[in-house]
């Protein structure tokens, strides 16, 4: 269970920094941080267990982590927090691409759901 004080933060900071996308089978969110920020990447570990950190790469002169956020950590973890607190009247860009996600990858995120209710 998050605070709201903490899916405030995850809702905000997807919505800036996040990507929503897939590859094709199933959908995913990624956030990529500098190294400089890994506390943050390890914040977001632990309120998202199932999600996965990965890193650090180093490729030319930047260093990174990559959170990642698929299967069932993102349906029924990550997704409920999004669909809460990503809305148009907030961020129209970051709500079309998440409405845009959850379109193309309707199947995949109804299977999961219906899974995790039975």
């Amino acid at each position: 269970m998050l605070t709201e004080t903490e899916r405030g933060l995850v809702a905000g900071i997807l919505m800036s920094e996040g990507s929503f996308g897939g590859d094709g089978r199933q959908p995913h969110v990624i956030l990529r941080k500098h190294i400089r920020h890994e506390s943050l990447m390890r914040w977001l570990v632990a309120r998202f267990p199932r999600s996965r950190l990965y890193g650090p790469y180093h490729h030319g002169d930047r260093s990174y982590f990559q959170w990642v956020a698929r299967g069932a950590a993102l349906v029924e973890d990550v997704l409920p927090v999004l669909d809460d607190l990503i809305v148009p009247e907030l961020d129209a860009h970051a709500a079309a691409r998440l409405r845009e996600m959850r379109e193309r990858y309707a199947a995949y995120i109804a299977r999961l759901q219906e899974r995790s209710a039975s």
